[in-house]
């Protein structure tokens, strides 16, 4: 059993990355229109689409 050691920045990396991916969804939803509107559903669509693909890895 070969185990490798994480530091913090390996273990909480992709978690910052879809916290600040929803922070400017949040934002970009809150103060615009048009462009913002589509910048907002991009970002805040990826968090569930990480998901659902985190999801089905483990299913199959």
């Amino acid at each position: 059993m070969n185990r490798t050691r994480n530091n913090l920045w390996q273990i909480f990396r992709a978690p910052l990355l879809l916290a600040l991916l929803s922070i400017i969804g949040l934002v970009a939803a809150l103060i615009g229109d048009g462009l913002l509107d589509l910048v907002s559903w991009l970002t805040l669509g990826s968090t569930l689409l990480v998901i659902a693909w985190y999801w089905s890895r483990r299913s199959g």
